[in-house]
């Protein structure tokens, strides 16, 4: 049995659990709306949260310009969470979270060719799946260990993979996500799957209602239900579960949690610790420039080009722990990034990238969706109203993933004379940055002449900043930071 696969193993009572999830914070929604109670946990649930995009959204929830979602967007998820985990699931553990792969989904910007990956199905239950434990092994003594998140599961099915993106070399059955198209009927068989293990519990999806409305005709016609569906979008408030009874029986049970979210961007219950310095790493400066002991200006390379690279939220309580997601302290410090970058950036981004949300983990191969590098960054740029875009054409697991994500980023002209955030996975970020160094120095034999440092395992805070300038000459140094103190950060969620 591998040692990263997830122990159902329920150990906390009801009222426990319960204290422990709203723990702070209060919600502008305290009185529940009239509607049906809780699902039956003795059922197979399959649950429904209609994420929003161009075609069908709330007014103001979705940015034209970026096709992400707007601070008002991103309240309602937030607000969303609270209610499908008391209401819906009446505060019990979800048993498994599917989203849309958000590149089977591109959607063209106003006034732009420019097509932009739907983030906004992940964003939408990401909250919630803070709100739920999960209990895995932790190695080498296989002690279990519990901690506030769970998997999104976001990765390609065969058949799914969109074109331009990267064929996995392995696929993750356990972490399929959903397809947009619904190519070959993989979100078919991702639900008869379900149906068909009939283990009882609670299945959440999130997709557009495009998607979510062929689901859920499909279903209908696959397993005879005969029911009567919603044939028209209703908004982003509505949540559709098929509960499916022991005896077969099937009955749609609709949600409407009627939210009328703020549209200024989320204010966290409390604020979150800061810490006066930049501690976390040794402190580093790298200065390339072509000609000076042996280095060459590689050819192709951009100019005038800035990129900060962050690393993913808080994700390892423990060392070893992970499920691909980040964990409550996480969240505090993605919702605070927009805070805490306030006036240290110059120039500040344009444009957000991250890596493909349905690549599996780097270290945890085909067992979980690597979502977390892409959610961190996700509040920074709604709040930025900045367009977001994904790294898909090669994978992480690639032997030769440090080259081409260097390649990308810093050659090709593509980013000169751009300014660019990028979220990514701590240890390949050491490694695109060997690989840059390392091509101004073809005559040299490696290791570089100038060392990169090695991302401390516990450090969330460091900023590094890369610069290219007019000549094509490299500056690295570290000396940004976030200033969110990861050790002052509650290990519970904010609430809303």
């Amino acid at each position: 049995m591998r040692l990263h696969k997830i122990l159902v193993v329920w150990t906390v009572a009801l009222a426990i659990v319960l204290t422990q999830l709203t723990g702070c914070g209060s919600s502008s929604n305290t009185t529940s709306p009239p509607g049906p109670g809780p699902l039956n946990a003795d059922n197979v649930n399959l649950i429904f949260v209609v994420s929003e995009d161009l075609a069908y959204n709330a007014s103001g929830d979705v940015n034209p310009n970026t096709t992400n979602l707007t601070s008002q967007g991103l309240q309602r998820s937030l607000l969303m969470a609270t209610f499908l985990k008391q209401r819906v699931l009446g505060t019990q553990n979800v048993t498994g979270i599917y989203v849309l792969e958000p590149m089977t989904h591109l959607q063209s910007a106003s006034q732009t060719a420019i097509r932009y990956p739907d983030m906004a199905a992940p964003e939408t239950v990401q909250q919630f799946a803070l709100l739920n434990q999960i209990t895995l092994l932790i190695p080498p003594l296989d002690i279990p260990y519990t901690g506030n998140s769970y998997p999104l599961n976001a990765s390609y099915a065969q058949g799914s993979v969109p074109t331009g993106v990267a064929t996995p070399t392995a696929y993750c059955t356990p972490c399929q996500g959903i397809d947009f198209n619904d190519r070959q009927g993989n979100n078919e068989n991702l639900m008869t799957g379900i149906i068909t293990a009939d283990v009882p519990g609670f299945y959440v999806f999130s997709a557009p209602w495009e998607t979510t409305r062929t689901m859920l005709e499909s279903i209908n016609r696959i397993e005879g239900y005969n029911l009567t569906l919603p044939t028209s979008y209703a908004g982003p408030n509505y949540i559709y579960a098929i509960s499916i009874a022991p005896s077969g029986s099937a009955s749609l049970v609709t949600y409407n949690s009627n939210l009328n979210p703020p549209s200024t961007y989320p204010v966290l219950p409390t604020p979150t610790p800061a810490s006066t310095s930049c501690t976390a790493q040794t402190s580093f400066n790298i200065i390339v420039t072509g000609g000076v002991g042996g280095a060459v200006v590689p050819p192709g390379i951009n100019t005038n080009e800035t990129v900060y690279i962050v690393r993913h939220a808080d994700a390892h309580p423990l060392s070893e722990w992970s499920d691909g997601n980040y964990v409550c302290a996480g969240q505090w410090r993605a919702l605070d990034l927009p805070n805490a970058l306030k006036g240290k950036l110059s120039p500040e981004p344009r444009q957000i990238y991250s890596l493909d949300p349905a690549q599996t983990s780097p270290g945890f191969p085909n067992d979980w969706s690597s979502v977390a590098p892409s959610l961190t960054i996700e509040p920074y740029a709604i709040d930025a109203n900045l367009p977001y875009n994904l790294v898909a054409g090669f994978e992480m697991s690639d032997p030769n993933a440090a080259t081409l994500t260097s390649d990308f980023f810093f050659t090709g002209s593509q980013f000169s004379n751009q300014t660019v955030m990028v979220a990514w996975s701590y240890v390949q970020i050491q490694q695109m940055m060997l690989a840059l160094v390392s091509s101004y120095y073809p005559n040299v034999a490696t290791p570089t002449p100038t060392p990169v440092p090695a991302w401390p395992g516990t450090d969330y805070d460091t900023i590094w900043k890369v610069t290219l300038d007019a000549a094509g000459n490299l500056t690295v140094n570290n000396s940004l930071c976030e200033g969110i103190d990861s050790a002052a950060l509650p290990v519970t969620c904010p609430q809303f």
